[in-house]
C-alpha cells in the first residue's frame, strides 16, 4: 500500500520506532509534535502547527490563484463579446446596453481603437421621428394658413357680391322717358315762392311716371303748389316726392310696396306749374331736400 508522504512520515513501522527514525537528528526529533486522529494538539512552549500550501500537491502548484482566474475570465468576456452567466435577463439587458467592437484589421477596415458604445437605438428613433415630423408640421401649418386665407377670400368675395347686388338694387332709373330738363335745384324765379327745391322733367301730359327705386307708398294727395303729389319712402329712409301729376295710378294705396319701374301716376301741370312736367325732390331721412341731379348720378344714372 502506498501512503502519502506526510502520512508515511507519521506512520510507525515494525522495524523503526518514531524516535529511532529521527535518531540521526536529535534536534529535529525534539521539535516533532505528536498527533492523533482527533486533530492537532499544541504543546506548551512549542510553535502552533501551520498547514502549508504545499499540501495541495504537485499537480495544483502550477495553476494560478482564484483572483487571477477571475481576471482571465473577465478578459475573455470582453474579447469574446458575450457570455451567459446566471440570470439570462441581466445578460440580455447588458447586451442591449453595450456593443463590443472587434479589433481593427486590414480586412474589416475598422479604426485602430476599440470602442464600447452604449445602445441608443430608441433615442435615435425618437430623434429621427422628430426630424421627419418637422416637415409634416410645417406643411400642416402652411395648409391651415392657406385654408384660413381661402376662407377669408371667400367671405370677402361673398361680401363684395352682396355689396354689388345691393348697389345694383340701389341703382335708380329715370322717372319718365322722352323728357328734357327745364328747372334745376336752387333756381330762383318770380313764380317761385322761394328757390326751386327739385328737378323738373318736362314731357307730354299723361306720360307714365315710374318709381325710380323699390319703396313703400307713404302718401298720395293734392298738396298746394305741388299739385297732385305722391311720396314714396325707400329702404334707407330717403323720401322721393313726385309733383304736378295729372292723376294717380288706379291701384295706388298707402303702405303699398312698389318695385322699381312700377307706374305710380301720370305727368300733368297741377299746382304751381307753367307746363306739363314731373317735379322730383330727394329728401334723405325725410328731411330737407337735396339736389336730385348728383343723387341720381350716385345711384348710377345721369338725368
Amino acid at each position: 500500500m502506498i501512503y502519502p508522504l506526510q502520512s508515511w512520515l507519521r506512520r510507525p513501522t515494525p522495524e523503526h520506532s518514531e524516535d529511532h527514525f529521527f535518531m540521526g537528528n536529535h534536534r529535529a526529533a525534539r521539535r516533532v509534535t505528536r498527533r492523533d486522529d482527533s486533530g492537532p494538539t499544541n504543546v506548551a512552549g512549542k510553535r502552533k502547527a501551520v498547514k502549508h500550501a504545499a499540501a495541495r500537491g504537485p499537480l495544483f502548484r502550477g495553476l494560478p490563484s482564484a483572483p487571477v482566474l477571475l481576471g482571465v475570465a473577465a478578459l475573455a468576456i470582453s474579447a469574446g463579446g458575450a457570455v451567459t452567466v446566471g440570470n439570462s435577463d441581466a445578460v440580455s439587458s447588458a447586451a442591449d446596453d453595450f456593443q463590443f467592437t472587434s479589433q481593427a484589421g486590414a480586412l474589416n477596415g475598422s479604426g485602430g481603437i476599440a470602442q464600447v458604445t452604449s445602445g441608443r437605438g430608441a433615442e435615435a428613433s425618437r430623434d429621427s421621428a422628430r426630424s421627419s415630423s418637422t416637415p409634416n408640421k410645417l406643411q400642416k401649418t402652411v395648409e391651415a394658413k392657406a385654408e384660413v386665407r381661402t376662407a377669408a377670400l371667400t367671405q370677402a368675395m361673398a361680401s363684395a357680391e352682396k355689396q354689388a347686388d345691393k348697389i345694383a338694387e340701389d341703382l335708380w332709373i329715370l322717372p319718365v322717358v322722352g323728357y328734357h330738363i327745364t328747372n334745376t335745384f336752387g333756381m330762383v324765379r318770380s313764380y317761385y315762392a322761394s328757390v326751386h327745391t327739385g328737378l323738373d322733367f318736362a314731357c307730354p301730359s299723361g306720360t307714365p311716371i315710374h318709381a325710380i327705386a323699390d319703396g313703400v307708398i307713404t302718401s298720395y294727395e293734392y298738396d298746394g303748389s305741388y299739385g297732385n303729389k305722391t311720396v314714396m319712402t325707400l329702404e334707407d329712409g330717403t323720401e322721393i316726392w313726385y309733383g304736378h301729376q295729372t292723376s294717380f295710378a288706379s291701384d295706388l294705396s298707402i303702405g303699398k310696396e312698389v318695385q322699381q319701374g312700377d307706374v305710380i301716376g301720370y305727368v300733368g301741370s297741377t299746382g304751381n306749374s307753367t307746363g306739363p312736367h314731373v317735379h322730383i325732390e330727394v329728401r334723405p331721412g325725410a328731411g330737407d331736400p337735396v339736389d336730385p341731379y348728383p343723387a341720381f348720378q350716385v345711384h348710377g344714372v345721369t338725368p
